[in-house]
């Protein structure tokens, strides 16, 4: 099996968490190490890793991927710097801070042959898993409506600097708006408009921390709602068809796992609690249904595969720079929307 050599930007959270673990365990990547410009912290975790001065130091070794794992406002420079240097790229979300800017990252990919993907990884989440199947199966009818959050209560400033000074890259619009807009693509394509209400409501913030989207369908409607003041959860996914609805917190457990130093598997990994899962109301075959649904087993290790795949074998990204220019178009659409109230066709 070919080895790709990746390595990482940063070391923080992200590295630590999300991708470090999985290129650790995956047989098709080799982790060389990350970029770590004062703590150096990945030798503790893998010591036969390096800890690269500088992204100089790093793109000069026989590195194949670069994971751009950075703050969003440095995404564009890091990545174009990537691939200029003609190695393939992940980059985190949200992808670039600008549609121009994604737009180009992605010419640059196209025109030197390399892969470019977003780091959309909630698109495998357990709970995200299980309403794209539903949504498949059709059990629902036409759908009429759908609702998703990313709810949190945290009424408190972040203490890292980037996330709550004002900057091309900062909000939730660009931290947990991407998750949400990129699982609505996902499932039902690039809206025709978009109507864009964005608040400020802690004490002091700075950027903004409230957002509530209507993405307009020829059909159907789908807001995406998140907030720092939720105490008391909604349901994570509420959607509603001609036939039926299905209700599911959020469960995924992924995240709260790795976070405690746990090691991903292929087994038993991202199996949430029974006591989660969805309930599903409807009509099948002219009997009415009131049920609870098993739900599916999330794996951030799918996304990684999907890399693997896309390089080794020349496939698609499983997450495209194309998917990342849709959900940069939405961004600014509802930046606009918000400045205008009024809705932005898209």
């Amino acid at each position: 099996m070919q080895k790709i050599k990746t390595a990482l930007l940063s070391y923080g959270m992200s590295g630590k968490v999300f991708h470090a673990p999985f290129l650790d365990i995956h047989p098709g990547f080799e982790l060389l190490g990350s970029w770590e410009r004062s703590k150096k912290l990945i030798q503790e975790d893998y010591p036969y890793v390096k800890s690269y001065p500088s992204i100089d130091d790093l793109l000069v070794d026989e590195v194949d991927l670069v994971i751009v794992n950075t703050p969003v406002g440095t995404h564009y420079e890091y990545a174009k710097k990537v691939l200029l240097a003609g190695k393939h790229a992940v980059v985190e979300k949200a992808f670039t801070t600008t549609v121009a800017e994604a737009e180009e990252l992605a010419k640059i990919a196209k025109e030197k042959g390399l892969k470019l993907a977003v780091f959309q990884n909630r698109r495998w989440d357990s709970d995200f898993k299980t309403i794209q199947k539903i949504i498949k199966e059709g059990t629902l009818g036409d759908l009429v409506e759908a609702e998703f959050h990313f709810d949190r209560y945290n009424p408190l400033l972040s203490p890292k600097a980037h996330k709550e000074t004002i900057n091309d890259g900062a909000g939730i619009l660009k931290d947990l708006g991407p998750h949400l807009i990129d699982q609505a693509v996902c499932l039902f394509g690039s809206p025709k408009g978009v109507f864009g209400d964005i608040r400020y409501t802690r004490e002091h913030s700075l950027v903004d921390d409230w957002i509530d989207l209507l993405l307009i369908y020829d059909d159907f409607r789908v807001r995406l709602k998140a907030s720092f003041f939720v105490k008391e959860a909604n349901s994570a996914y509420t959607i509603h068809g001609k036939k039926g609805s299905f209700l599911k917190p959020r469960g995924d457990v992924q995240e709260d796992d790795l976070k405690v130093g746990k090691k991903p598997n292929l087994e038993t990994w991202g199996t949430e609690s029974e006591d989660l899962q969805g309930l599903l109301n409807t009509e099948i075959d002219g009997k009415q249904i009131r049920e609870k649904v098993l739900t599916l087993q999330g794996n951030y290790f799918s996304f990684f595969d999907g890399v693997y795949d896309a390089i080794a074998n020349d496939k698609t990204e499983p997450v495209t720079a194309q998917d990342g220019i849709k959900v940069m178009q939405i961004i600014e659409a509802a930046i606009a929307s918000n400045a205008q109230q009024k809705v932005i066709n898209l």
